[in-house]
């Protein structure tokens, strides 16, 4: 007997071959979660439909090829399917031919996938402004004491794939001593709930800018863009929960700034509000932050430079989401940087590797007006694939879609 699945459609087709048996199709969703990466033996489940149908009863069918069409009504409350180091949910249907007694039953089963589309205008407060101050204050020279004062905001709080993340960051330094470089960090953060959390914690995108002088103000402005994730939340799943953040922190002084954002597949209708990067200030006199009797050497470096009320720029340096710049020819030859085993890339690397992971395995999609946007720097977008042929060649992996401006896209004959 052979038994065999196709389409899953508004309808799909079960078709048997051989002698008369009894048939029966199943179609359930589920979600498990394991305490060990990579292990299927799950120690928390749940259920979110399961449902069977009879398409023939023993010895009703007579030897030969049948095809019986089914169909299934899904509830809506299903979680959009997921997989990840420590679970997944995960949606198929399985059909299975029973036979006598002490004889192998003939199964088979089908994945499908269900996308249950998160509108982010939806989201309490996702209007409002995104914005987050932290003040560290320190010591430095023994005896000398001073305060960085760090304040980081985005234009929204929601995005979809292929939106552009806009960054503002600005550090106010009152001391007498350079910061070492500022850090933003796109994060995303899956708990799992077995027998207890845990907590899978991976960077997605992350930008390195300059750090500020000292008695100086500056401000930086960046971008990021938001690859194929999976969505926020994961409605309708209780053991698995995806959280997204952005980071802006710096390690002299220790001063950390966390924004969360939401991803979503329908984009926010809404005028982002101020603060945001290339606004305005809200209308009133700014008050001036100015350090209290700096010691003298320090006053002069001071008054010979300018004053901490100006406004400085700060530069870029890296951009794990930028193309690398072009080979310098140099009679030293350079090691390929390290890859950390969890996809992050290396520290300290000038720039770092484009081999980030997103901890999901399965396609999701973008509704709504969530285009990708023109930006100013040379962002990596995915690979067009809809004006290919089919199936003229396998489409790169996503290290060689990173790995060169001018990778061949083109289909072979």
């Amino acid at each position: 007997r052979h038994l065999g699945l196709w389409g899953l459609g508004s309808g799909s087709t079960v078709a048997l071959i051989g002698h008369s048996a009894a048939i029966r199709v199943t179609c359930l969703g589920s979600c498990g979660v394991s305490n060990k990466a990579n292990d299927a033996g799950w120690v928390v489940e749940e259920s979110y439909f399961n449902s069977s149908l009879s398409l023939a009863d023993k010895g009703s069918l007579p030897a030969g090829e049948h095809s019986f069409p089914f169909q299934f009504l899904l509830p809506a409350t299903a979680p959009t399917s997921f997989e990840g180091p420590f679970g997944r949910i995960v949606h198929q249907v399985r059909a299975a031919i029973d036979t006598a007694r002490f004889s192998k039953d003939h199964k088979c089963s089908l994945v499908f996938y269900i996308l249950s589309p998160l509108n982010l205008n939806s989201i309490p407060d996702i209007e409002q402004p995104n914005v987050a101050s932290a003040t560290k204050k320190f010591s430095y020279k023994l005896v000398k004491t001073g305060s960085v004062v760090l304040t980081a905001s985005t234009d929204l709080r929601g995005y979809v794939v292929g939106q552009v993340l806009r960054l503002q960051a600005e550090i106010e330094n009152q001391s007498g001593k350079d910061t070492s470089p500022v850090v933003a960090s796109l994060l995303q953060k899956v708990s799992y709930k077995a027998k207890r959390w845990i907590y899978d914690v991976r960077t997605i995108a992350e930008v390195e800018g300059a750090g500020v002088k000292a008695w100086r103000r500056a401000q930086w402005q960046e971008q990021i863009l938001v690859p194929a994730l999976p969505q926020s939340a994961l409605p309708g799943c209780s053991l698995i929960h995806i959280d997204y953040y952005l980071q802006v922190s710096m390690k002299v002084p220790e001063a950390t700034v966390t924004l969360p954002i939401f991803v979503g597949n329908i984009a926010v209708n809404h005028a982002p509000l101020s603060p945001g990067p290339g606004l305005e200030p809200p209308a009133g006199p700014s008050p001036q932050v100015v350090p209290s009797a700096p010691p003298q050497e320090e006053a002069e470096v001071v008054a010979g430079g300018p004053h901490f009320s100006d406004l400085v720029s700060l530069s870029t340096k890296s951009h794990s989401q930028q193309q690398p710049p072009p080979a310098v020819l140099c009679s030293v030859p350079v090691a390929p940087e390290p890859c950390a085993h969890d996809g992050s890339p290396a520290p300290h690397s000038l720039h770092p590797p484009l081999c980030i992971s997103t901890g999901a395995t399965v396609p999701y999609f973008a509704e709504g007006f969530g285009g990708p946007v023109p930006t100013t720097s040379a962002l990596i977008l995915p690979p067009e694939y809809s004006s290919w042929g089919y199936p003229y060649e396998a489409p790169p992996s996503y290290e060689q879609s990173c790995s060169g401006a001018d990778l061949g896209l083109t289909p072979r004959s």
